[in-house]
Protein backbone atom coordinates (compact mmCIF):
# COMPACT_ATOMS: atom_id res chain seq x y z
CA UNK A 1 0.00 0.00 0.00
CA UNK A 2 2.85 2.59 0.70
CA UNK A 3 4.42 1.81 -2.54
CA UNK A 4 0.89 2.43 -4.08
CA UNK A 5 0.39 5.42 -2.55
CA UNK A 6 3.63 6.90 -3.56
CA UNK A 7 3.49 5.81 -7.28
CA UNK A 8 -0.19 7.88 -7.26
CA UNK A 9 1.91 10.63 -6.69
CA UNK A 10 3.04 11.52 -10.18
CA UNK A 11 1.54 14.89 -10.44
CA UNK A 12 2.85 18.56 -10.53
CA UNK A 13 1.23 19.03 -7.12
CA UNK A 14 4.11 19.74 -4.58
CA UNK A 15 2.78 17.72 -1.54
CA UNK A 16 3.72 19.36 2.29
CA UNK A 17 3.01 17.35 5.10
CA UNK A 18 2.72 18.43 8.83
CA UNK A 19 3.79 15.58 10.94
CA UNK A 20 4.46 14.57 14.43
CA UNK A 21 3.71 11.44 16.06
CA UNK A 22 3.19 13.86 19.83
CA UNK A 23 -0.15 15.73 19.50
CA UNK A 24 -0.66 19.38 20.53
CA UNK A 25 2.41 20.84 18.53
CA UNK A 26 1.08 23.38 16.62
CA UNK A 27 0.51 20.83 13.64
CA UNK A 28 -3.10 22.54 12.45
CA UNK A 29 -2.14 26.19 13.20
CA UNK A 30 0.83 25.59 11.34
CA UNK A 31 -0.68 23.59 8.04
CA UNK A 32 -3.36 26.65 7.47
CA UNK A 33 -0.47 29.16 7.85
CA UNK A 34 1.03 27.13 4.99
CA UNK A 35 -1.69 26.69 3.35
CA UNK A 36 -3.15 30.44 3.28
CA UNK A 37 0.61 32.03 2.54
CA UNK A 38 0.66 29.79 -0.47
CA UNK A 39 -3.06 31.38 -1.32
CA UNK A 40 -1.95 34.27 -0.67
CA UNK A 41 0.72 34.06 -3.39
CA UNK A 42 -1.64 33.07 -5.93
CA UNK A 43 -0.96 28.91 -5.80
CA UNK A 44 -3.50 26.93 -6.42
CA UNK A 45 -3.73 24.84 -2.75
CA UNK A 46 -5.48 21.81 -1.89
CA UNK A 47 -5.90 20.52 1.69
CA UNK A 48 -6.19 17.28 3.16
CA UNK A 49 -7.17 16.16 6.93
CA UNK A 50 -5.63 12.78 7.79
CA UNK A 51 -6.85 13.01 11.26
CA UNK A 52 -9.91 11.81 11.32
CA UNK A 53 -10.73 11.88 15.23
CA UNK A 54 -9.59 15.27 16.12
CA UNK A 55 -10.04 16.76 12.54
CA UNK A 56 -8.79 20.08 14.08
CA UNK A 57 -7.01 21.33 10.67
CA UNK A 58 -10.63 20.98 9.17
CA UNK A 59 -12.65 22.62 12.00
CA UNK A 60 -10.40 25.15 11.61
CA UNK A 61 -10.96 25.97 7.99
CA UNK A 62 -15.03 25.38 8.48
CA UNK A 63 -15.07 28.41 11.06
CA UNK A 64 -13.06 30.40 8.25
CA UNK A 65 -15.20 29.89 5.92
CA UNK A 66 -17.98 30.77 8.37
CA UNK A 67 -16.16 33.70 9.46
CA UNK A 68 -15.69 35.36 5.96
CA UNK A 69 -19.87 34.89 5.59
CA UNK A 70 -20.02 36.64 8.65
CA UNK A 71 -17.83 40.04 7.85
CA UNK A 72 -17.49 39.78 4.40
CA UNK A 73 -13.94 39.38 4.72
CA UNK A 74 -12.16 38.52 1.62
CA UNK A 75 -10.28 34.77 3.52
CA UNK A 76 -8.20 32.62 0.94
CA UNK A 77 -9.34 29.24 1.50
CA UNK A 78 -8.36 25.78 0.10
CA UNK A 79 -9.94 23.25 -1.72
CA UNK A 80 -10.20 20.77 0.95
CA UNK A 81 -11.12 17.38 1.74
CA UNK A 82 -11.24 15.61 5.21
CA UNK A 83 -11.09 11.27 5.05
CA UNK A 84 -13.20 9.52 7.16
CA UNK A 85 -12.51 6.73 9.62
CA UNK A 86 -13.18 3.10 8.59
CA UNK A 87 -16.11 1.77 11.07
CA UNK A 88 -16.08 -2.04 11.04
CA UNK A 89 -14.44 -4.53 12.66
CA UNK A 90 -11.91 -5.33 10.05
CA UNK A 91 -8.60 -3.67 10.40
CA UNK A 92 -7.63 -4.39 6.75
CA UNK A 93 -11.28 -3.47 5.79
CA UNK A 94 -10.95 0.42 7.28
CA UNK A 95 -7.09 0.70 6.17
CA UNK A 96 -8.69 -0.04 2.50
CA UNK A 97 -11.32 2.51 2.97
CA UNK A 98 -9.26 5.02 4.08
CA UNK A 99 -6.48 4.39 1.42
CA UNK A 100 -9.34 4.54 -1.30
CA UNK A 101 -10.87 8.13 0.26
CA UNK A 102 -7.01 9.57 0.54
CA UNK A 103 -6.01 7.78 -2.98
CA UNK A 104 -8.92 9.56 -4.60
CA UNK A 105 -8.67 13.11 -2.73
CA UNK A 106 -5.27 13.13 -4.24
CA UNK A 107 -5.73 12.12 -7.69
CA UNK A 108 -8.60 15.01 -7.70
CA UNK A 109 -6.09 18.02 -7.32
CA UNK A 110 -2.49 16.48 -7.94
CA UNK A 111 -3.16 17.91 -11.87
CA UNK A 112 -4.80 20.71 -11.13
CA UNK A 113 -3.01 22.78 -7.81
CA UNK A 114 -0.09 23.78 -7.29
CA UNK A 115 0.39 22.68 -3.49
CA UNK A 116 -1.31 20.26 -1.71
CA UNK A 117 -1.44 20.01 2.25
CA UNK A 118 -1.26 17.44 4.85
CA UNK A 119 -2.36 17.64 7.99
CA UNK A 120 -1.88 13.94 9.94
CA UNK A 121 -2.70 12.82 13.05
CA UNK A 122 -0.83 13.16 16.35
CA UNK A 123 0.48 9.17 16.46
CA UNK A 124 0.87 6.39 14.36
CA UNK A 125 -1.55 5.30 11.97
CA UNK A 126 -1.81 3.64 8.64
CA UNK A 127 -2.65 7.37 6.93
CA UNK A 128 -0.14 9.09 8.41
CA UNK A 129 2.85 7.17 6.96
CA UNK A 130 0.78 6.72 3.57
CA UNK A 131 1.78 11.12 3.54
CA UNK A 132 4.94 10.90 5.13
CA UNK A 133 5.73 8.57 2.08
CA UNK A 134 4.97 10.64 -0.40
CA UNK A 135 6.01 14.12 0.86
CA UNK A 136 8.32 16.50 -1.24
CA UNK A 137 8.46 18.55 1.73
CA UNK A 138 7.77 17.52 5.58
CA UNK A 139 7.24 19.75 8.73
CA UNK A 140 7.60 18.45 11.67
CA UNK A 141 6.73 21.10 14.66
CA UNK A 142 7.46 20.30 18.04
CA UNK A 143 7.35 22.49 21.46
CA UNK A 144 10.56 23.19 23.03
CA UNK A 145 10.97 20.73 25.63
CA UNK A 146 12.85 17.70 25.79
CA UNK A 147 9.83 16.10 26.38
CA UNK A 148 8.79 16.82 22.52
CA UNK A 149 12.22 16.24 21.36
CA UNK A 150 11.88 12.29 22.35
CA UNK A 151 10.04 11.79 19.79
CA UNK A 152 12.87 12.46 17.47
CA UNK A 153 15.72 11.52 19.21
CA UNK A 154 17.45 10.04 22.89
CA UNK A 155 19.44 11.34 24.72
CA UNK A 156 22.53 10.88 27.55
CA UNK A 157 20.89 11.77 30.69
CA UNK A 158 24.13 13.01 31.60
CA UNK A 159 25.60 15.34 29.10
CA UNK A 160 22.33 15.85 27.04
CA UNK A 161 24.32 14.16 24.27
CA UNK A 162 22.20 12.65 21.10
CA UNK A 163 22.55 9.04 21.18
CA UNK A 164 20.49 8.19 18.13
CA UNK A 165 16.88 8.64 16.21
CA UNK A 166 13.86 7.91 18.06
CA UNK A 167 10.73 6.48 16.64
CA UNK A 168 9.35 9.16 14.93
CA UNK A 169 12.34 10.21 13.37
CA UNK A 170 14.05 6.29 12.71
CA UNK A 171 10.11 6.27 10.55
CA UNK A 172 10.76 9.70 8.97
CA UNK A 173 14.35 8.11 7.56
CA UNK A 174 12.88 4.97 6.42
CA UNK A 175 9.95 6.76 4.53
CA UNK A 176 12.77 9.09 2.79
CA UNK A 177 14.86 6.20 1.88
CA UNK A 178 11.39 4.83 0.19
CA UNK A 179 10.90 7.78 -1.37
CA UNK A 180 14.73 7.94 -2.92
CA UNK A 181 14.54 4.41 -4.37
CA UNK A 182 11.15 5.05 -6.26
CA UNK A 183 11.66 8.62 -8.20
CA UNK A 184 15.18 9.85 -6.73
CA UNK A 185 13.06 12.60 -4.93
CA UNK A 186 15.02 13.76 -1.18
CA UNK A 187 12.32 15.03 0.51
CA UNK A 188 13.49 18.43 2.53
CA UNK A 189 12.37 17.87 5.91
CA UNK A 190 12.29 20.72 8.21
CA UNK A 191 11.57 20.51 11.92
CA UNK A 192 9.72 23.57 13.73
CA UNK A 193 10.25 24.56 17.09
CA UNK A 194 6.96 25.95 18.45
CA UNK A 195 6.12 27.88 21.71
CA UNK A 196 9.05 29.10 21.78
CA UNK A 197 9.35 30.98 25.01
CA UNK A 198 10.09 35.12 24.69
CA UNK A 199 12.47 34.57 27.74
CA UNK A 200 15.90 33.26 27.29
CA UNK A 201 16.35 30.07 29.23
CA UNK A 202 18.92 27.31 29.58
CA UNK A 203 16.30 24.66 28.88
CA UNK A 204 15.93 26.66 25.64
CA UNK A 205 19.32 26.84 24.50
CA UNK A 206 19.83 22.86 25.56
CA UNK A 207 17.01 22.04 23.44
CA UNK A 208 18.23 24.00 20.44
CA UNK A 209 21.66 22.56 20.37
CA UNK A 210 20.62 19.27 20.88
CA UNK A 211 18.01 19.28 18.00
CA UNK A 212 21.27 20.59 15.79
CA UNK A 213 23.00 17.67 16.72
CA UNK A 214 20.59 15.90 15.71
CA UNK A 215 20.25 16.79 12.34
CA UNK A 216 23.37 16.68 11.23
CA UNK A 217 23.03 13.17 12.16
CA UNK A 218 19.89 12.54 10.26
CA UNK A 219 19.29 15.50 7.92
CA UNK A 220 16.85 17.70 8.48
CA UNK A 221 16.55 21.97 8.82
CA UNK A 222 16.19 23.16 12.28
CA UNK A 223 14.07 26.16 12.12
CA UNK A 224 12.59 28.21 15.44
CA UNK A 225 9.18 28.69 14.83
CA UNK A 226 5.77 30.65 16.58
CA UNK A 227 6.29 31.89 20.52
CA UNK A 228 3.66 31.22 23.23
CA UNK A 229 1.45 34.22 21.71
CA UNK A 230 -2.17 33.96 22.95
CA UNK A 231 -3.15 35.02 19.19
CA UNK A 232 -2.55 31.79 17.94
CA UNK A 233 -5.41 30.03 20.24
CA UNK A 234 -7.64 33.48 19.77
CA UNK A 235 -7.61 32.74 15.50
CA UNK A 236 -8.81 29.42 16.08
CA UNK A 237 -13.01 29.92 16.64
CA UNK A 238 -12.64 32.39 13.07
CA UNK A 239 -10.22 30.41 11.26
CA UNK A 240 -7.92 33.33 11.10
CA UNK A 241 -3.95 33.47 10.41
CA UNK A 242 -1.50 36.06 11.51
CA UNK A 243 -1.34 37.14 7.56
CA UNK A 244 -4.98 38.05 6.91
CA UNK A 245 -6.03 41.56 7.10
CA UNK A 246 -4.74 43.10 10.45
CA UNK A 247 -8.14 45.16 11.12
CA UNK A 248 -11.04 45.08 13.50
CA UNK A 249 -13.40 44.30 10.84
CA UNK A 250 -11.25 41.23 9.94
CA UNK A 251 -10.34 40.42 13.37
CA UNK A 252 -12.94 41.50 15.41
CA UNK A 253 -11.47 42.95 17.82
CA UNK A 254 -8.77 46.00 17.69
CA UNK A 255 -5.71 44.52 16.46
CA UNK A 256 -2.81 44.48 18.93
CA UNK A 257 1.40 44.34 18.93
CA UNK A 258 1.10 40.74 19.62
CA UNK A 259 -0.82 40.41 16.34
CA UNK A 260 1.83 42.49 14.28
CA UNK A 261 4.59 40.39 15.92
CA UNK A 262 2.88 37.32 15.52
CA UNK A 263 2.82 37.92 11.57
CA UNK A 264 6.68 39.23 11.56
CA UNK A 265 7.48 35.43 12.86
CA UNK A 266 4.91 33.67 10.74
CA UNK A 267 6.52 35.63 7.31
CA UNK A 268 9.99 34.77 8.36
CA UNK A 269 9.30 31.24 8.80
CA UNK A 270 7.60 30.59 5.62
CA UNK A 271 10.53 32.31 3.83
CA UNK A 272 12.82 29.83 5.55
CA UNK A 273 10.53 26.93 4.31
CA UNK A 274 11.80 27.84 0.82
CA UNK A 275 8.72 26.18 -1.22
CA UNK A 276 8.64 26.47 -4.69
CA UNK A 277 6.51 28.74 -5.88
CA UNK A 278 4.88 29.21 -9.54
CA UNK A 279 5.58 32.02 -11.70
CA UNK A 280 2.51 31.93 -12.76
CA UNK A 281 0.75 31.59 -9.42
CA UNK A 282 2.97 35.09 -8.65
CA UNK A 283 0.75 36.78 -11.72
CA UNK A 284 -2.24 35.27 -10.76
CA UNK A 285 -1.95 37.17 -6.76
CA UNK A 286 -0.49 40.56 -8.92
CA UNK A 287 -3.79 40.50 -11.09
CA UNK A 288 -6.00 39.63 -7.84
CA UNK A 289 -4.08 42.70 -6.15
CA UNK A 290 -4.68 45.07 -9.46
CA UNK A 291 -7.84 44.03 -9.56
CA UNK A 292 -8.89 44.68 -5.48
CA UNK A 293 -7.31 48.24 -5.91
CA UNK A 294 -9.62 49.26 -9.00
CA UNK A 295 -12.26 48.48 -6.70
CA UNK A 296 -11.09 50.20 -3.70
CA UNK A 297 -10.82 47.10 -1.84
CA UNK A 298 -7.20 46.82 -0.55
CA UNK A 299 -5.93 43.64 -0.03
CA UNK A 300 -2.05 43.27 1.34
CA UNK A 301 0.23 40.81 -0.72
CA UNK A 302 3.56 40.13 1.46
CA UNK A 303 6.12 38.37 -0.22
CA UNK A 304 6.27 35.44 2.66
CA UNK A 305 7.39 32.33 0.96
CA UNK A 306 11.17 32.20 -0.45
CA UNK A 307 10.80 30.68 -4.05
Amino acid sequence: MLVQATQAHTGSAHVIVLGNEKGGSGKSTLALHIAVALLKAGQRVASIDLDCRQQSFTRTIANRRAWARHTGADLELPRHCCIRLGETMQVADNEQTEFDQFAEAVAAVEQSHDFLVIDTPGSDSYLMRLAHSMADTLVTPINDSFLDFDVLGHLDPATLAVTGASHYATMVQDARRKRRQLDGVDTDWIVVRNRLSTVAARNTQFVAASLKDLARQIGFRPLDGFAERSVYREFFPRGLTALDDLTKATLGTRPSMGHVTAREEVSALLRQLKLPLDERGRRRAANRAEWFAQVEKPLELHDIVGA
